[in-house]
């Protein structure tokens, strides 16, 4: 859409405005999910079994792994039983997986790692439960992007009241769940996975919308500004919003 298709269309939000004019699809751009699906095709073997931890409820994410194998969710919370993407659910309730080893060739985690507590732990069951060599596909936020950092100098009653808000999500969405940000950066997965005994096969910093500027134009601008910035060059890639990460299990596991 471009933006003389926008004036013509007073029904669109400011935000869909904005969108469209400066992120148009048209002109080849694609937002953060597509392009998180589009590395689960490329590296997640068709057909094979796969766990979603951090599954949760129904979601977009949930219904696109269903169509490449046949696919378990795996959440603290309850809520994941009302997935209705998954062949099976179950709770976590302690840090073992509750899966015999070798029993997926894939995993795949969309915005979990920051909430994990004890990543070498979780790292090791991953490996554990992994076939080889099967594969650990990933998105978390980079720990050094702005949000990250704000996110970790404040209190979590702070993101209950401001995150939903910010982004603009709709009445009724999940309040943010606690996060650490133990894992998330480049050198840390890397030191991780390596203690764990799984290989990086890609790790890309990826900066996307300023899904964080949709509570007003000010804001959504000034983040622009940013994403326009760190996408200019790789020097400032180390800056970029997200990590999206591929380890493999190795022979040698």
């Amino acid at each position: 859409m471009n933006p003389a298709a926008n004036n013509l269309n007073p029904g669109l939000t400011w935000q869909e405005r904005y969108l469209a004019r400066f992120y148009d699809r048209e002109s080849g751009w694609i937002d953060g999910t597509e392009e998180f699906h589009n590395l689960c095709t490329t590296v997640i073997p068709r057909g094979g079994k796969i766990l979603e931890i951090g599954a949760g409820p129904s979601n977009p994410t949930s219904q696109f792994l269903s169509m490449l194998g046949e696919l378990h969710g795996l959440d603290p919370d309850p809520a994941v039983h009302e997935n209705t993407a998954l062949k099976s659910a179950k709770l976590l309730t302690r840090d073992q997986f509750p899966f015999e080893s070798g029993s997926f060739d894939a995993c795949v985690s969309n915005y979990v790692l920051e909430h994990i507590q004890e990543p070498a732990s979780h790292l090791r069951e991953v490996g554990r439960i992994l076939r080889c060599p099967g594969v650990y596909v990933f998105r978390t936020p980079n720990r050094f992007h702005y949000v990250s950092l704000v996110s970790s100098m404040t209190p979590h009653w702070v993101h209950d009241f401001v995150a939903n808000r910010l982004r603009n999500c709709p009445t009724g969405s999940h309040d943010p769940y606690p996060t650490f940000y133990r894992m998330n950066s480049q050198g840390a997965l890397r030191r991780m996975s390596a203690s764990a005994g799984l290989s990086v096969d890609l790790l890309r910093m990826v900066e996307k919308e300023p899904s964080y500027g949709m509570s007003s134009r000010v804001l959504f601008l000034a983040f622009m500004a940013y994403e326009r910035i760190v996408n200019s060059t790789n020097l400032a890639a180390g800056l970029r919003a997200n990590i999206f990460g591929v380890l493999r299990k190795g022979s040698g596991y």
